[in-house]
């Protein structure tokens, strides 16, 4: 016992890393890689997205003055918020707004409805040549939005158009291009446009769904149309959101469908849409008004854009 109380305990050796190699660090090959991924990318965005726009919101804080009277040097500097408080003051601006707001509350639903019932007959097992109808109600969005406008501007024109001719044949002699039907014959072009790219969202979405959900709803009795409604679409309800999100930023952003369309339309200004008034007042040389415009603009299509998510989120309780 003695000799076993006297005996050394050894402790085993910590393990030591075979020599000749090295523990890779935080710029090693591993970190080069994800820099050649992600340079691609970030680059861009820097130069042509986040580079504009802080330029853009640098312009904003500035104001042209003029020395020396009426033929003095004019000279640009830092004018606090004096040009945001001129947008407010312009009647013009917050007209365009009330009419691309009544344009969204209008056309964006009559939008998404069309095209989620567009997607839930493609989803439907009772519908044959799915993929023909798929491409063609996808094919408007192949078309370029000035394209498409110039395309409708033709139709909606007395002169020009057969379908104007024929409603004028039967006695209803529409004036699409009037006062009160100009900017919901841009709303239709927008809707044309548009309808086809947010089905194949909600398509898409619809496709992910595993059909053991549509068996045991059948065993339990329920119809298509049960189904659709009661299953389809509340799975799908982000999908919707995620479109609608898109069509509020798309409505804020309007310009091409109305720009087109005045050129055959004495009832369109130059001040129809924001976007519209701030590349007038750009083209009259205020770059620093059309800055602050598009900043507003910017911040309106955020809070909006932001506001419905968080409420669709509430709803949900998420």
């Amino acid at each position: 016992m003695t000799d076993i109380a006297t005996r050394t305990i050894r402790t085993p050796r910590a393990v030591e890393p075979p020599r000749g190699r090295r523990r890779p660090s935080g710029g090693g090959p591993r970190a080069g890689t994800v820099l050649a991924f992600v340079t691609p990318f970030f680059l861009p965005f820097v130069l042509f997205y986040l580079v504009p726009v802080g330029y853009a919101l640098w312009q904003s804080f500035r104001v042209v003055r003029r020395s020396g009277g009426q033929y003095g040097t004019s000279y640009t500097t830092f004018g606090g918020f004096e040009q945001y408080v001129q947008v407010f003051q312009n009647t013009e601006f917050w007209s365009s707004i009330g009419r691309i707001g009544l344009f969204g509350i209008v056309q964006v639903p009559v939008m998404l409805f069309v095209a989620l019932v567009m997607a839930l007959l493609l989803d439907t097992p009772l519908l044959r040549l799915k993929a023909f109808f798929r491409i063609t109600a996808f094919m408007p969005y192949a078309v370029p939005g000035v394209i498409a406008a110039i395309m409708w501007s033709y139709l909606y024109s007395p002169q020009l158009s057969p379908v104007v001719d024929l409603l004028d044949g039967i006695g209803l002699k529409p004036d699409f291009l009037g006062p009160g039907a100009v900017l919901w014959s841009a709303a239709n072009v927008s809707t044309w446009l548009w309808t086809g790219y947010n089905m194949l969202i909600m398509y898409s979405a619809l496709q992910s769904i595993p059909q053991e959900l549509y068996e045991a709803a059948r065993i339990d009795g329920a119809s298509n149309w049960t189904i659709a409604w009661r299953i389809k679409v509340p799975i799908i309800a982000p999908s919707i959101v995620l479109t609608t999100v898109f069509s509020i930023i798309g409505t804020l952003q309007l310009y091409a469908e109305p720009a087109v369309l005045r050129q055959i339309s004495s009832h369109i200004s130059s001040t129809f849409t924001p976007n519209m008034l701030a590349y007038a007042v750009a083209s009259g040389n205020n770059y620093q008004q059309a800055a602050a415009i598009s900043v507003v603009i910017a911040v309106i299509t955020f809070v909006l854009s932001f506001g419905f998510m968080r409420l669709t989120a509430k709803r949900a309780g998420l």
